[in-house]
């Protein structure tokens, strides 16, 4: 492969890199940072706030299972495009009318749509290296890491202060100018995904082999807890910092190192990832989680805030590549897909219950720092299930 070649290859992956940017790092994580504003203009209770992250996750789930039947018969280039043009208007239309059903309709399609570009991006990403093992574990995680991370960077250091100069009535200018920041994005991504042409999966093209689901349920359980808890962070961090009495620009740079911390986090855990194939590395995940996610209310003052933003920061988006990566050293490379999305429907599933159980919990309680403890708790409950897991131990095939 020529210099240009790989040139040409990496300026592809940042067109598929801020395909993540646009539907996670903005549409799935922005909601936390507009939230306590539209909590106070639109007189929302916890659970209704946590209501409309809720009905995102549901999104998110069936553009799951939607993705894994379209892309038996549509390429994964063209999802990737739809999907993040479409979410690109969804967020657009988020801000222009306040109702609860108004905003949990494009809640929830933002999750369904995102989803469809979120879910093809790795595929894409994966065939950019095909003969180059490590380059192509970087591309991922670069991919996953920087593209999500990005997304938090840009809304967090710029939302904040955005409300805090144009008051609590101004969220829906920032879902606007989010919506308008990721319209810019598409013209590298669709160019990106325009030149890959990642096959059609058709049913029944390769078999799978039986999982070995009861051997898996400690890595499966462990999933479970994630999905349940931390979305509960990413959902009512600021609300919590708000209550707190948080400034603007405090709010913005914990948001900032939270978001940059998850660009490194790539860099951080790969050896651990690589050296264990038992549920270790998932729980030293899980447990960095719960601390991030705790820290807040343990030690509520700028010190605890950005100690958290790092801690959880750059732990959260590992917890996918730990599940996978147990996968990759477990199972054949035939069983890797099956075992992969059932994984994933797990973590979709769990993910649905933690922001309105979270949120009616802080109605209950008068404090939305319980939740946050709360989260904590599932959090570090998943991390101990996950020391269960030994490594299964049958005959694997490298993948070539």
């Amino acid at each position: 492969m020529t210099g240009a070649a790989v040139e040409r290859r990496w300026l592809v992956l940042a067109g598929l890199a801020l395909g993540v940017t646009v539907t996670h790092g903005f549409a799935r994580l922005a909601y936390g940072l507009l939230l306590p504003a539209m909590r106070s203009e639109l007189g929302w209770t916890y659970s209704q706030a946590g209501w409309l992250n809720t009905a995102n996750a549901i999104g998110y789930l069936a553009g799951a299972v939607l993705t894994m039947l379209l892309i038996r018969h549509i390429s994964p280039a063209r999802l990737f495009a739809f999907g993040m043009t479409a979410t690109a208007l969804a967020m657009l239309a988020t801000g222009l009318h306040a109702g609860l059903t108004w905003q949990t309709f494009w809640r929830f399609a933002v999750g369904l749509l995102g989803a469809l570009s979120f879910s093809t991006a790795g595929t894409l990403a994966a065939g950019l290296f095909p003969d180059d093992t490590r380059r192509s574990a970087l591309a991922i995680a670069i991919l996953f890491g920087v593209g999500g991370g990005l997304g938090v960077v840009l809304t967090g250091g710029s939302v904040p202060l955005m409300l805090d100069t144009w008051g609590p009535a101004s969220w829906p200018a920032g879902w606007l100018a989010i919506g308008v920041v990721s319209l810019c994005a598409l013209p590298l991504s669709l160019w990106a995904a325009s030149g890959l042409h990642a096959p059609v999966q058709q049913a029944g093209q390769a078999k799978s082999m039986p999982l070995p689901v009861r051997r898996m349920l400690p890595v499966m359980a462990c999933y479970a807890c994630f999905g349940g808890g931390y979305f509960v962070y990413l959902t009512f961090l600021s609300a919590w910092m708000t209550e707190q009495r948080a400034s603007a620009g405090l709010i913005a740079l914990v948001w900032v190192v939270l978001g940059t911390c998850i660009c490194l986090s790539p860099f951080v855990w790969r050896r651990v990832l690589a050296r264990h194939a038992s549920g270790l590395p998932m729980a030293l995940i899980m447990v960095c989680v719960a601390i991030g996610t705790a820290l807040p209310v343990v030690v509520p003052k700028g010190t605890g805030l950005m100690v958290s933003a790092v801690v959880f920061g750059i732990s959260v988006f590992m917890q996918p590549g730990a599940g996978a990566n147990f996968v990759r050293q477990n199972l054949p490379p035939k069983a890797w897909g099956s075992a992969i999305s059932l994984m994933t429907l797990v973590f979709a599933i769990a993910q649905i219950a933690g922001p309105y159980a979270a949120g009616l919990l802080a109605d209950l309680s008068g404090d939305i720092g319980v939740s946050l403890l709360a989260a904590a708790a599932v959090l570090l409950i998943g991390a101990a299930l996950a020391l269960l897991q030994k490594p299964l131990q049958l005959p694997v095939t490298p993948a070539r």
